[in-house]
């Protein structure tokens, strides 16, 4: 892969999920905490979570409730695997992922790099039963 101008460490600012009708929900809180790498050798990571996570009652995994299991899984999501660039769109080849259905499913995301900030968008997709386009702002760091 030849250099490319995503290759590099970003911080979130920003994830939201806009509605048709102008209103938008933060799934992982108004201040979510993420990093995105994008690697000269095609390799991306992306880890998001809520800045609020409620810390587990016992460091031994395997006595967590369902609850807390459910609760880390919902305030937090990863993934990675390859990307490649086309146009306007990075495609991201998921690998593994936190969400397993969406292991070997591209992801196209819509890029606009202004400076040292990266916006990425979807297509729609459902949430809280609409409609809803993710919105994600990244800082490179």
């Amino acid at each position: 892969m030849t250099q490319n101008s995503l290759v590099g460490t970003w911080k979130l600012l920003s994830l939201e999920f806009r509605f048709e009708d102008g209103q938008a929900i933060y799934p992982f809180g108004k201040t979510p905490i993420g990093y995105l790498i994008y690697t000269e050798q095609g390799y991306i990571s992306v880890n998001i979570m809520n800045a609020n996570r409620p810390p587990f009652s016992s460091e031994d995994i395997t006595k967590l409730s369902k609850e807390e299991k459910a609760t880390a899984f919902e305030t937090c999501v990863a993934y990675g695997g390859r990307y490649e660039i086309k146009d306007d769109k990075v495609i991201h080849h998921t690998e593994v992922s936190t969400i397993p259905n969406s292991v070997g499913i591209p992801q196209e995301h819509i890029f606009q790099l202004t400076d040292n900030r990266l916006s990425l968008s979807t297509s729609p997709s459902e949430m809280e039963n609409n409609s809803a386009i993710p919105m994600l702002i990244w800082e490179r760091i």
